[in-house]
C-alpha cells in the first residue's frame, strides 16, 4: 500500500513539473539590444559574475547597441556577536552603480542607476564552509544585479 501511494505521488509530481511548462524568465528571452562594450570598475569577482550573466543572455551585433560602465563594491559587516564576542551573523552588501550610454562616449548618457543588494547569514565555525557560503551569497546577489541591469536596459525607449 505504501509503495502504491509513493508511486502515485511520484507520478503526480512528475506530471506537475513537466505539465506546468515552466521556463526560466531570462534564459529564452530575446532582447532587441546588445551590449557593445562594458567598462568595469571596483570588485573584480562581482564584475566577472555580472559580465558572465550579461554575456550569456544577450546576442551580439543587434541594431540597438549600448555601452555600459559598471562600478561595484562589496561590504561585509558583523551584525551580531555571541557571548564570547565572536561574530554570529554577517551581512554582505553589494552596491553597483551603472551608466548606460548610446554611443561610446560620455555625451550620450541615457541613464545612471544604483542597485544595492543585501543578505544576512549566520556564521559557521568551519572557516572553509563559511567562505564557500559567502561566495554563494555573493554570486546570487551579483546574478540578481545582472538581472536588474538587463531589465532596465530592455525598458529603455530611445526611439
Amino acid at each position: 500500500m505504501i509503495k502504491l501511494f509513493r508511486n502515485i505521488l511520484l507520478l503526480n509530481i512528475i506530471i506537475f513539473i513537466f505539465g506546468c511548462s515552466y521556463e526560466p524568465i531570462f534564459i529564452k528571452k530575446n532582447y532587441n539590444f546588445s551590449i557593445e562594450k562594458i567598462v568595469f570598475i571596483g570588485d573584480k569577482s562581482i564584475n566577472s559574475i555580472i559580465k558572465r550573466q550579461i554575456d550569456n543572455r544577450l546576442k551580439k551585433n543587434l541594431q540597438k547597441k549600448y555601452y555600459l560602465t559598471i562600478n561595484s563594491t562589496k561590504e561585509k559587516n558583523i551584525i551580531s556577536k555571541d557571548s564570547k564576542g565572536d561574530p554570529s551573523q554577517f551581512e554582505i552588501i553589494i552596491s553597483t552603480k551603472y551608466s548606460v550610454y548610446k554611443k561610446n562616449n560620455e555625451n550620450n548618457l541615457l541613464f545612471e542607476k544604483s542597485i544595492i543588494k543585501k543578505n544576512i547569514y549566520n556564521s559557521i565555525s568551519d572557516k572553509f564552509k563559511l567562505e564557500k557560503s559567502e561566495d554563494i551569497v555573493i554570486e546570487n546577489l551579483s546574478e540578481k544585479i545582472a538581472d536588474d541591469i538587463t531589465l532596465s536596459i530592455a525598458n529603455i525607449n530611445d526611439n
